[in-house]
């Protein structure tokens, strides 16, 4: 814990000798001859009082200095006992209920040590953090403003009494707090732009034009503020000064590109489509404006055509035109790409579509992991190995692409380059990575690995699995199974076959896995009930399942139904010896 003040208190502590000085004065109505004894009775009472208070204070902050917190919240209560007037105990056992997560009660205690001892700053900064803690902003409030009046140098508080007077929405109290900044430490950019965002959050048109206007007087060389006043102008409706203050930005800058948009708005609110429609097309052709200044354009007129139910052919025509120049860009391609995708055109296009973005940047990983996504879904697997292939070489690092490469293999039945590509994958995982992907990626090695027969190397990655993702259903269903068919570490094995059929209680496979795990057990009963459940969930249950249901009805005395599944299991598995064994001599057998 930390022991905020621990050194100032361990000095107060050696004052605790000046208790035994006098006590009172001479008190009226007492024999002069009994006041040494009625003095001698009260020092000798306080002192006490204060010699044991003082021995268990210093006592319990040890306690806190080594960690051992339950001793020293013995120690502090009665301390508090003792002395029901000194702040320090309540403060440090307000630490140790934080420590316990009883924010509620924190807040009691620091509040009790802030009543005895006001101005004490420490105790002031600890119950505003309390209140922020529990919620209690408009409380917060009161507190810092205390703590501003005791130290007016601290500047950093007024910053912290905007952000909570901006939390509550008081605007109005947020724009005081920025002038008195103001007087403390002068005008700056920064109160100046917020004082102007509130204003136009209360609707007061005249005062956000006018600090707006301040910061042209303050900068006039500054373009950006002559903007930013043009835009509070129109978002004040005072639209016709606003367009000549943007003309007028605009012949000194013709490629500006704030002006330019705030242009755009204007004529937006003034209903005319056409030179709104101009004003974009000079922004996405403007040499001077970024590649993700014009997405971000692009991405905007996109949202306004979907609102307003427009033209999907304009938008997709204006993507064609920016494609057409020199040097096109492949993040537009992009989203041209997803455009079309939204719009619901053709497959054929959209994969054509994301190809040519590949073309411009073979290294665009979210393109191609599209392009991936949508052979995974069309269970084109040469293609995704093809597509993850091209992606290893130039994003090595992306471990996606490992992933859907070993999955595709996988589902090809070729496990010697699935497990490669599982392998190769885990190299690249960090501490970003994405805990599914990579918990899967463990999961499906595991399954590789087993049906390598490398047993101790895929339980190794299964536990890597869970350590992942504690809830993979997948890898805690295939672990406990094939710990069962090696009859190890049962007990472990049901508890995580448990888990699968808890989340997925219909599940026939999870069912069946639990079902058998008891029966390894010699739970037969029980195991009955889940292999009942796992047939009823089921409509076409596999040899394995109908086998597993005949052992089970064998060993809780039920001949004949045990007969059935074998047989029909027998089916399904006509090479099974041991399968045909059972049903010969109509009994379980376990070789």
């Amino acid at each position: 814990m930390h022991l905020a003040d621990y050194e100032e208190v361990m000095k107060r502590l050696l004052t605790f000798v000046a208790l035994l000085l006098g006590c009172v004065d001479v008190m009226p109505g007492i024999p002069v001859q009994d006041v040494s004894v009625v003095l001698t009775d009260t020092c000798n009472k306080n002192t006490a009082t204060n010699r044991k208070y003082d021995l268990l204070f210093h006592e319990a902050m040890l306690q806190l200095h080594k960690g051992h917190i339950d001793s020293a919240f013995d120690l502090l209560t009665r301390c508090q006992q003792l002395r029901p007037d000194a702040s320090e105990a309540y403060f440090y056992l307000a630490q140790i209920y934080l420590e316990m997560n009883d924010s509620k009660q924190a807040l009691t205690l620091f509040k009790k040590a802030h009543e005895l001892e006001p101005r004490n700053t420490t105790y002031l900064e600890r119950l505003a953090s309390s209140y922020i803690d529990n919620d209690q902003f408009a409380e917060t409030i009161k507190v810092v403003e205390n703590l501003y009046d005791i130290d007016k140098s601290r500047t950093e508080l007024l910053e912290t009494l905007f952000q909570l007077y901006s939390h509550e929405k008081d605007y109005e109290k947020a724009i005081a707090v920025l002038d008195r900044m103001e007087l403390a430490d002068g005008p700056t950019e920064h109160t100046a732009l917020t004082k102007c965002r509130l204003y136009i959050e209360l609707n007061d048109a005249v005062n956000a034009v006018k600090e707006a206007h301040k910061l042209t007087e303050r900068y006039p060389n500054d373009l950006r503020y002559r903007t930013l006043y043009a835009n509070t102008l129109l978002v004040t409706d005072h639209e016709e000064d606003a367009r000549s203050e943007l003309n007028q930005i605009l012949e000194e800058e013709p490629f500006n590109l704030s002006a330019q948009q705030v242009m755009r708005n204007y004529y937006i609110r003034r209903g005319d489509e056409e030179s709104a429609d101009s004003v974009n097309h000079a922004i996405l052709l403007n040499p001077e404006a970024s590649i993700e200044d014009k997405v971000n354009q692009m991405r905007q007129l996109i949202i306004e055509t979907a609102q307003d139910e427009g033209d999907s052919t304009v938008v997709l025509d204006l993507f064609d035109e920016l494609l057409s120049l020199p040097h096109p860009s492949p993040e537009m391609a992009e989203m041209k790409a997803a455009y079309m995708e939204l719009l619901g055109m053709s497959k054929d296009s959209v994969t054509n579509a994301f190809e040519y973005v590949l073309q411009l940047a073979p290294d665009q990983a979210s393109a191609r992991l599209h392009l991936v996504q949508q052979a995974w879904d069309e269970e084109d697997n040469k293609r995704i190995i093809s597509l993850c292939h091209a992606a290893r070489q130039y994003n090595p690092e992306e471990m996606v692409f490992y992933y859907y490469q070993g999955m595709a293999y996988y589902r090809e039945n070729d496990t010697d380059h699935a497990l490669e590509a599982f392998q190769n994958g885990i190299s690249v995982i960090n501490e970003q990575s994405i805990p599914e992907i990579v918990s899967d990626f463990y999961a499906a090695m595991g399954d590789l690995l087993h049906m390598k027969g490398r047993e101790a190397e895929a339980f190794a990655a299964y536990d890597s699995c869970l350590v992942w993702k504690a809830d993979n259903i997948g890898c805690l269903n295939n672990y406990a199974y094939y710990l069962s068919l090696q009859n190890k570490r049962l007990d472990e094995a049901e508890q995580m076959s448990y888990k699968t059929v808890k989340a997925e209680p219909e599940n026939a496979t999870y069912l069946d896995t639990y079902a058998w795990i008891l029966f390894m057990q010699n739970r037969y009963t029980e195991a009955r009930i889940y292999i009942d459940r796992a047939l009823q969930n089921d409509s076409l249950p596999g040899a394995v399942v109908c086998e597993h249901a005949g052992d089970i009805y064998a060993l809780c005395g039920d001949v004949d139904k045990a007969m059935a599944q074998w047989e029909r299991a027998l089916v399904d598995d006509p090479e099974n010896k041991l399968l045909r064994r059972k049903i010969k001599h109509k009994k379980y057998m376990r070789k």
